[in-house]
């Protein structure tokens, strides 16, 4: 292990703006490991999760329209991945595929796939199918003398070849993912379609998308087109990069012997979060869009909206009695209540013991933090996170996201509280990040760092080890006002691999 960073180390780790404490941080993650959460139970209807009834709903629904007035409403998307993963089983179809010697069938055959199947039985309801024939036309003349085999694969390669579609290393965002009225539409347009239900007046709604630099210009060939939005994109931050190192946790040097930095994860994005001035941020991930289930999809953004606004306004009501000093024991009673039963936060066990001073103090700290309301779906076998309640060293219990790398795996317990939760993370969240006296709360304050994920990858054919921060919605917020709220199954729609565009949310009900 190098005991300390060169002069050339240091000035790379200044140039990237990043501490040599945090490295150090890094490193000791690397040799002994991240703590795993402690699974307590996972969370369930009316024991961490509210589960409103048509009325309840309705009532939320009718907070949101009636006050969104008075809020700065803005959408967050993360949007900075390429479509690497949605094609990764036709990028592999490409490379094994012995196009001379082998039929389709018996490539599926060996590979056991049934990915393939599907896409190609399924092909021509694709949006981008049309358009992806008359150009393989152009390319290969002789095209419709061909067998259906290499009818198949000239597709796909013109699908995914870097001179021709492209598709694999293009943002997900700019892909075509519907198609109404002989249009293609692209999941940035479907996020901006989304915004109507925040609009306020002639003000222009709100938008922003975290990108990769270099997609830049392929979000605002698309972006330009609407003018009655207010939209806004940021990058990743360098010193939110992360150092990897070999599997003797040694840095990983290339081979000019500088350091090697990966990008931190979408934990990184809490820095990008931060950045933005509104009072109400929704966040959503740029593939979760849908063709068909847009009502659901406004109306629990609305009943998220609700939900967040009446919690905030009786947090803020409580925070101001408490400033002013003039408070009722019964008050603190309430107050209390109010943490425990609605915000779900234990308060220490000893806290009827404290002075009045003690208690107020205590009651302040709690309630004077960002707020999360997160919607939550019920479990149908999606990998990903989920709601749990987990125990903290300090002994206290919170809410949290947690994601199965999170976990001991080899905890038969821990495993089976996993595997048996009820609901399920969709990324479908609305945060209030102003303080109950309009400042901005520092959300990097409220970040669990004792979290993160280390991951194995490989680097010119070496394996490494990276460390990715705590994750945006897990270890990021961790330490906010968590409400989680069941949402129905029909607002959350990713697309994952490029045939969940098959699916109906994706599909004109008229195909």
């Amino acid at each position: 292990m190098e005991k300390k960073f060169s002069e050339n180390d240091l000035k790379q780790i200044k140039l990237k703006e990043i501490t040599v404490e945090s490295i150090e941080q890094q490193l000791r993650f690397f040799r002994t490991g991240i703590p795993k959460i402690k699974l307590l139970k996972s969370a369930t209807k009316d024991d961490g999760i509210w589960v409103l009834d048509k009325e309840e709903k309705a009532f939320y629904v009718a907070v949101f329209d009636k006050k969104k007035q008075y809020f700065n409403i803005e959408k967050f998307i993360p949007a900075s991945g390429a479509a690497t993963r949605m094609f990764k089983f036709l990028t592999e179809f490409l490379f094994e595929f012995d196009i001379e010697n082998e039929t389709i069938n018996a490539y599926i055959n060996r590979k056991k796939s049934n990915d393939l199947p599907i896409f190609l039985i399924g092909i021509k309801n694709f949006p981008f199918y049309v358009e992806l024939k008359k150009h393989t036309l152009s390319l290969y003349p002789e095209y419709e003398s061909y067998n259906s085999d290499k009818k198949s694969y000239c597709l796909i390669k013109t699908l995914l070849s870097k001179d021709c579609f492209n598709y694999g290393n293009k943002p997900k965002g700019v892909l075509p993912f519907h198609e109404k009225e002989g249009e293609k539409v692209t999941p940035i347009e479907e996020h901006l379609k989304e915004t109507i239900f925040y609009k306020r007046g002639d003000r222009k709604p709100k938008v922003h998308f975290t990108i990769s630099e270099e997609h830049l210009v392929d979000f605002e060939k698309i972006t330009s087109k609407y003018d009655d939005f207010d939209i806004s994109f940021s990058y990743q931050q360098p010193y939110t990069d992360t150092l990897a190192v070999n599997l003797d946790n040694s840095p990983y040097r290339d081979e000019q012997g500088n350091l090697f930095f990966r990008p931190g994860g979408h934990g990184a994005l809490i820095e990008n979060l931060n950045a933005l001035n509104s009072d109400i941020i929704f966040i959503k991930n740029i593939d979760n869009v849908s063709y068909n289930h847009i009502d659901d999809v406004l109306e629990n953004k609305k009943i998220l909206g609700g939900v967040l606004i009446t919690i905030q306004n009786q947090v803020f009501d409580y925070l101001k009695e408490i400033e002013k000093e003039t408070i009722t024991i019964e008050r603190i009673k309430e107050i209390s209540d109010f943490i425990t039963q609605k915000l779900n936060w234990n308060l220490p066990k000893e806290f009827f013991n404290f002075t009045q001073k003690e208690q107020l103090e205590k009651l302040f700290e709690i309630l004077n933090r960002p707020i999360r309301v997160c919607g939550m779906v019920k479990n149908e076998g999606e990998p990903g996170g989920g709601p749990f309640w987990i125990n903290h060293e300090d002994g206290r219990v919170s809410l949290q996201i947690v994601e199965s790398s999170q976990i001991d795996l080899n905890d038969t317990n821990q495993m089976n509280i996993f595997r048996n939760s009820t609901h399920f993370n969709p990324v479908d969240l609305v945060c209030g990040i102003k303080k109950y006296n309009g400042e901005k709360f520092d959300l990097n304050e409220y970040v669990d760092k004792n979290t993160g994920f280390i991951v194995e990858k490989n680097k010119n054919g070496n394996p490494i080890k990276g460390f990715e921060l705590p994750g945006l919605w897990n270890g990021a917020m961790a330490f906010w006002i968590t409400i989680f709220v069941e949402v129905p199954l029909t607002t959350f729609n990713p697309v994952k691999t490029v045939n969940d565009l098959l699916k109906s949310a994706h599909q004109s009900k008229n195909e």
